[in-house]
């Protein structure tokens, strides 16, 4: 099994995760890298994608596994062939021998930037460290059982806010990924329900590294 690491942003990130999916599998057949495929009555491609993520969403570290059929191909070319393959904003940055395996993914570092048309708003940071400080903070999560309230304290390891310009603040963190997972774009969430005061205009977010459980860099 081989695994690699690939980037997703511009205008990639309003891709969907089945959609990338489908990309990525025309991307191996245009650059003639055979995948094997499952086995059973609905044989599929063998790719699976760690961590799906969220439409809109940009990230510089995410992770595809996959299977070639026939003889061994150094990774590098298998690099090579598929950026030549793929649309602007998705692009490979290594291939290698599969490592760990998924489950172990436990954290994810993250960076959310919230926008403010009419300017940072004073004492924003001191705010959002104060909400983001507490032992709880609620925040409505969709799922199948319908909507339920989320603790997104429990599952946020640190962060640190920062003054990017006049009408731009950020908030980097590590949040949990795996059993229990947290959404980053939770955090802006939770700004617009516990301090609507202080809800940006717009928010985004960018994947930046994603940990083990002993904080050692996936790969």
């Amino acid at each position: 099994m081989l695994r690699l690491l690939f980037e997703k942003k511009g205008n990639a990130v309003w891709i969907s995760h089945l959609d990338l999916m489908r990309l990525f599998q025309r991307a191996f057949k245009r650059a003639e890298l055979p995948l094997t495929h499952t086995q059973g009555f609905n044989p599929r491609p063998s790719v699976s994608i760690a961590l799906p993520l969220s439409v809109g969403v940009a990230s510089c570290c995410e992770l595809l596994d996959f299977e070639l059929e026939g003889m061994e191909i150094p990774c590098q070319e298998i690099q090579s062939r598929l950026n030549q393959t793929l649309v602007d904003g998705i692009q490979v940055l290594q291939v290698y021998p599969a490592g760990k395996k998924i489950k172990e993914l436990a954290y994810l570092k993250c960076k959310v930037v919230l926008e403010y048309d009419s300017g940072v708003p004073s004492r924003a940071i001191e705010s959002i460290k104060q909400l983001l400080g507490r032992e709880e903070v609620l925040v409505p999560k969709k799922s199948k059982n319908g909507i339920q309230e989320q603790n997104i304290i429990s599952m946020i390891q640190d962060s640190s806010l920062a003054l990017e310009d006049e009408n731009t603040l950020s908030i980097t963190a590590t949040v949990c990924c795996q059993n229990p997972s947290l959404n980053p774009m939770q955090i802006p969430a939770a700004i617009q329900r516990h301090l609507p005061e202080l809800a940006p205009n717009f928010s985004h977010c960018c994947r930046l590294e994603i940990y083990d459980r002993n904080f050692e860099v996936f790969r």
